[in-house]
C-alpha cells in the first residue's frame, strides 16, 4: 500500500493555485487513480476550464457543502479511500473554508487538519490542502505548516514542513483551555437511567427552539454520549444565543484518544461509536477529562425563525 501523504499548499493567485492543482489532478488521472476535489466555486470554475475534458473524470464538490462539521468531513475522506482502496493510491484536493468562521470554528478546523494525519494513517491517500493567502488569516497560514507534514507548490514535490507538530501535541494544545463555566441557574439534573436524559433533552430542545426532528436528533446524540460516559452522571442544559448546550459529567477517567468519535463505525461495535454519531448531529462536541472525571459538552444550533416558520 502507498504511504499516506498530507500536504499544505499556500497560494496567492489563481495562477499559483492552478500550477499546483492541475499537475496533481492530471498525474492522478494518468495513473488511473481516483481523484476528489473539494474547493471553492471559483476554483472549481478555474479547474474546469484548465482541465477541459479531463474534468469529467474528477469527483468534485463545492467545499462549503462538503462536510460542514469537522467529523463529517473527516468521515467523508476516510470513506472515499475505503471505496477505492483497491487502487492503492487515492488523490484528494481538499480546501477548507476559513472566511467567516468564528475563532472557535477556526480552532476546530485546525484541530481536524492535524487529526487527519492520524485518521488517515495507514491509507494510500495523497491529500493536498490549498490555503489562499489572499483570504486566510496569518495564523491560519502559519498553522497550516504545523498541521501538515509536508508542503507542495507544484502538486508533485514533497517538501518537509519545517514547523510540523506531532498531532497529539497539537490537538492537546487545542484542547488545553478549560470549557467555559455553565451559567448560573441552568437546568441541572442527576441521571441514573439513560432513557431519562433522552426524554429530558428532547423536551428541553423543543421548548427552547428546536423543531421536533432536530430535538429528537439532539436527544439521540446526548443519549449516545451518555452511554460513552456511563451512569450515574449529571446533565446541565442551557440556552445561549443561537444554540442549545448540554453538559454531561461522569466518573469515567481520562480519555487517551484525542480523536474519539471521529472515526466512523466499522463492522465491530466500539465504545466510541456513539460519540461518532453525536459528532455528526451536533455543531460542537467538546471533551475534557482528568482523573476526577470526564465532561462532554454538546451544542446544537437553534433558530427562532425556524420556530415561527
Amino acid at each position: 500500500m502507498s504511504e499516506m501523504i498530507h500536504q499544505a499548499s499556500l497560494y496567492g493567485s489563481d495562477a499559483e493555485f492552478l500550477e499546483m492543482a492541475v499537475p496533481f489532478i492530471r498525474d492522478g488521472l494518468a495513473n488511473g487513480e481516483p481523484v476528489m476535489v473539494t474547493t471553492t466555486s471559483g476554483n472549481l470554475e478555474l479547474l474546469g476550464e484548465a482541465l477541459g475534458d479531463d474534468a469529467r473524470h474528477v469527483d468534485y464538490a463545492e467545499t462549503a457543502y462538503f462536510g460542514r462539521r469537522t467529523a463529517q468531513r473527516a468521515t467523508a475522506f476516510l470513506r472515499y479511500w475505503q471505496r477505492y482502496a483497491d487502487h492503492k493510491r487515492v488523490r484528494i484536493l481538499a480546501e477548507p473554508v476559513w472566511s467567516g468562521k468564528s475563532a472557535r470554528d477556526v480552532l476546530a478546523w485546525k484541530r481536524m487538519e492535524s487529526g487527519l494525519n492520524l485518521i488517515l494513517a495507514g491509507t494510500g491517500v495523497w491529500m493536498i490542502c490549498p490555503y489562499d493567502t489572499r483570504t486566510v488569516g496569518a495564523d491560519v497560514a502559519r498553522d497550516a505548516m504545523r498541521t501538515h507534514p509536508s508542503l507542495s507548490s507544484d502538486g508533485r514535490q514533497i517538501e518537509p514542513s519545517p514547523t510540523y507538530a506531532d498531532p497529539v501535541d497539537f490537538i492537546g494544545q487545542c484542547d488545553a483551555a478549560p470549557l467555559p463555566e455553565a451559567p448560573r441557574g441552568c437546568l441541572t439534573v442527576a441521571i441514573d437511567d439513560l432513557q431519562d436524559v433522552r426524554r429530558l433533552v428532547a423536551e428541553e430542545g423543543r421548548r427552547r427552539g428546536l423543531t421536533g426532528e432536530r430535538a429528537t436528533m439532539l436527544a439521540v446524540a446526548v443519549h449516545e454520549a451518555s452511554r460513552y460516559l456511563g451512569v450515574p452522571l449529571s446533565a446541565r442544559i442551557w440556552e445561549r444565543f443561537g444554540a442549545l448546550v448540554c453538559d454531561l459529567r461522569g466518573q469515567r477517567g481520562p480519555i487517551s484518544d484525542p480523536l474519539a468519535g471521529f472515526r466512523p463505525p466499522g463492522p465491530e461495535e466500539r465504545q466510541e461509536d456513539g460519540l461518532w454519531l453525536a459528532r455528526q448531529v451536533c455543531e460542537y462536541v467538546d471533551i475534557r477529562s482528568d482523573d476526577s472525571g470526564c465532561t462532554i459538552r454538546l451544542q446544537a444550533a437553534t433558530s427562532r425563525l425556524q420556530e415561527s416558520a
